[in-house]
């Protein structure tokens, strides 16, 4: 199928999207990469009556080390992410992540801010930023605003965006020397939807147990899920084989994830739990 006719803005500067946005209202969307858009926009599932093409607005893909936190403009590439040693030594759980995004074709024009908006479940960034507690900075018609990244999420393909925002940075907090990154999922074929996936950052301290967790998991709930009683259990303890199972879980106690097409219910959550064991056997460079 083609998709409907549609009309095309192209603005120079944030404030052309904003009043772009505003003036077409619901039926105008955002283009970042278009990884996500134009294959619903073919299918008809979505009829925007107007595009609004961020690619020529200027100062969207750049990445900064500031301070505690790596800034990545909306409109970098995931790919540009996947090599950028500034990534990699700062944030390697989301270099780690962005490596299973589908395939290379696909991560040269899939932007960061464009897989965040749409809030795909199954998506490794918003479960990599909800891990992190990335904070994404939004610019609308009242103003700037800091968005925690376990906020944003509310359903499948929705987030706190209002009518006339646009999503132009985020925030991912550094790592420290002793933090240790993992990131498994399960699809059936390389690049396909997970059925499930797990972000894991660990931070030991001197003694090698775990001072500090951050556990999250995908495609289980409408949203990226922080599994803050597994982090509970993690804290203070030596990593061992039996502490990860208890971690496991806890991570999955209450879960209830839907059936599709790629996986039902009672898979998805026995998988999540086999994914966080894993991570975290990774993190701590474990035998599987």
């Amino acid at each position: 199928m083609k998709s409907a006719a549609y009309g095309l803005v192209v603005p120079t500067t944030i404030d052309e999207a904003i009043a772009a946005l505003v003036e077409h209202g619901p039926d105008a969307r955002l283009l970042a990469g278009g990884q996500s858009l134009m294959p619903l926009m073919a299918a008809r599932v979505v009829r925007p009556s107007v595009v609004i093409d961020l690619g020529r607005v200027p100062g969207l893909t750049e990445i900064v080390h500031r301070d505690n936190h790596v800034a990545i403009g909306a409109m970098t590439t995931q790919r540009a992410v996947e090599r950028s040693a500034t990534v990699v030594q700062h944030v390697p759980l989301l270099a780690l992540a962005v490596t299973r995004i589908a395939h290379a074709t696909i991560r040269n024009r899939g932007t960061i801010g464009g897989s965040l908006a749409h809030a795909d479940p199954t998506a490794e960034i918003p479960v990599t930023a909800v891990a992190l507690e990335a904070v994404l900075v939004v610019v609308g018609p009242r103003g700037r605003r800091e968005v925690a990244a376990a906020e944003f999420f509310v359903g499948p393909n929705r987030t706190l965006l209002e009518p006339g925002d646009v999503l132009v940075e985020v925030r991912f907090p550094t790592a420290g020397e002793m933090d240790r990154v993992a990131f498994e999922e399960l699809s059936r074929r390389p690049g396909d939807v997970a059925a499930a996936s797990a972000a894991v950052q660990l931070r030991l301290d001197a003694d090698g147990r775990i001072a500090r967790a951050r556990v999250a998991l995908g495609s289980v709930a409408p949203t990226p899920v922080r599994a803050h009683a597994a982090e509970a259990v993690l804290i203070g303890r030596l990593p061992s084989d039996e502490l990860f199972a208890e971690a496991a879980t806890a991570a999955t106690a209450g879960l209830q994830p839907s059936s599709d097409l790629h996986a039902t219910g009672a898979y998805r959550r026995h998988v999540a739990g086999v994914l966080v064991r894993r991570a975290l056997a990774s993190a701590t460079g474990r035998p599987r």
